[in-house]
């Protein structure tokens, strides 16, 4: 098993290394003429980028003080996100590369070819009166020496032309700076439009779910899901001030977060997730436990959020009028003896009733089926966060996001609210859901 952890690590590291190589080679070698400043700089940017991201990594996993953590993990978790589009704007970019060379050249002999027919015929001299035209020749036989010289000038300097537009080397790095360029630049706008997104907070997303146990006096009770805010070194109080306020703005009859509320201590974010005190709904707030709060010291963390005023269920069951709410822990909390118990949670419910459960993990959804659970709620995925991750995280979860049905029970899975590692999302936009459940009765 060591060794297979320890190849593994070798072909990371390996990977690691030569794409960081690739972007150096095609960002900062490949647009110079030669060696310089501008390829020592370009090498010590990327190792210290890099560093900063190792460093913010290693920061959170020791308990470091809390302000070097957020001046470690802003440029580090940015720089994570930044490679990544570099690396892929740059493959693009191997495609446009011949493309716009064979342009170029193409331009450069037509423009070779118009200036060999523009240049004129050599003029003739007219013959003054009263010399022979013997004499015209012999003199038109032995040009002046300017003229010679002068010839001599303007063939040369129309062989430079038709050199310097057919130099290639010249054109490889015109093409190089214009593809090193663009990929810069579309590797930047979007990381910074996907940090925007997650900066201005989550959008509400409302989603109508059926349920056939439901009684006709629950039709419109309205859940507002959230999970994964991921309170922590670069999202703090303001932003958990955001989430607090987007779902009181729905005024939702219950409120649902599905675990991995913060990657940090009580010691260290409890003043960051002081707001959520601050949410209302007619029948409370409910938590349970996402993975990284095992990473993060669950049972504090557990308190911390009762004496807010939530009210977690850990492997727990609570009777509402219309419905049974039931959560269960997360999978990651197995390693400490806290993982989900669906029995107890579960095991004595009265099955005519209609239940709503909620768990941090979509691969959960399988042992939901098995207890007759007909809704249960998730987030963990992210959505993918990061374009390509969706086909990672679609791999790794029975639903990526959104509503499916898996039997008798439907399961939906919310994006997320927040962000793990860069504050950044590409193609999976964060959200808070309202979940409207609608009576067959009704």
């Amino acid at each position: 098993m060591a060794i297979v952890f320890v190849l593994v690590a070798l072909l990371v590291v390996a990977v690691l290394v030569t794409g960081n190589w690739y972007v150096w080679r095609r960002l900062f070698r490949d647009t110079t003429a030669g060696p310089g400043p501008v390829r020592r700089i370009g090498a010590a940017v990327i190792v210290g980028g890099w560093l900063l991201f190792i460093g913010g990594m290693v920061a959170s996993r020791t308990e470091a003080p809390f302000t070097l953590q957020r001046v470690l993990a802003w440029p580090g978790y940015l720089w994570l996100a930044l490679t990544l589009y570099l690396l892929l704007a740059l493959l693009v970019g191997e495609l446009v590369r011949p493309v716009l060379r064979r342009v170029l050249e193409r331009r450069a002999a037509g423009a070779s070819e118009r200036e060999a027919e523009a240049e004129p015929e050599p003029a003739r001299d007219p013959i003054p009166a009263g010399r022979t035209a013997e004499g015209a020749a012999d003199t038109a036989e032995k040009p002046a020496d300017g003229a010679v010289a002068g010839g001599a000038v303007a063939g040369g300097s129309t062989a430079a032309g038709v050199a310097g537009a057919g130099d290639g080397p010249s054109r490889r790095l015109f093409v190089s700076r214009v593809v090193g360029g663009a990929a810069a630049a579309a590797a930047v706008g979007t990381v910074g439009y996907g940090t925007y997104g997650v900066l201005r907070g989550p959008k509400v997303k409302r989603v109508t779910v059926p349920l056939a146990k439901l009684p006709r006096a629950a039709h419109g009770y309205r859940i507002a899901v959230v999970s994964d805010i991921h309170l922590g070194p670069v999202l703090g109080r303001g932003f958990a001030q955001k989430v607090v306020d987007t779902i009181n703005s729905t005024q939702p009859d219950l409120i649902a977060v599905v675990g991995d509320l913060v990657d940090g201590s009580v010691k260290d974010l409890g003043p960051a997730a002081a707001p959520l005190a601050q949410l209302t709904a007619r029948h409370g707030s409910f938590f349970v436990t996402g993975n990284h709060e095992y990473f993060s010291g669950a049972e504090q963390w557990v308190e911390e959020v009762r004496r807010l005023g939530l009210h977690p269920l850990e492997n727990a069951r609570t009777e509402l009028p219309h419905f049974d709410l039931a959560g269960v822990n997360d999978v990651a909390g197995e390693d400490e003896g806290q993982g989900p118990d669906f029995a107890r949670a579960l095991g004595d419910r009265d099955r005519a009733r209609a239940c709503v459960l909620l768990a941090h993990q979509p691969v959960q959804i399988h042992d939901a089926v098995d207890h007759g659970v007909d809704l249960q709620l998730s987030g963990h995925t992210h959505g993918g966060q990061l374009w390509p991750g969706n086909l990672i995280a679609s791999g790794a979860n029975p639903t990526l996001a959104g509503l499916d049905r898996y039997g008798d029970t439907q399961l939906y899975v919310s994006r997320g609210a927040g962000a793990w590692g860069p504050p950044t999302r590409v193609g999976a936009p964060s959200d808070i859901t309202v979940i409207e459940l609608a009576s067959r009765q009704a």
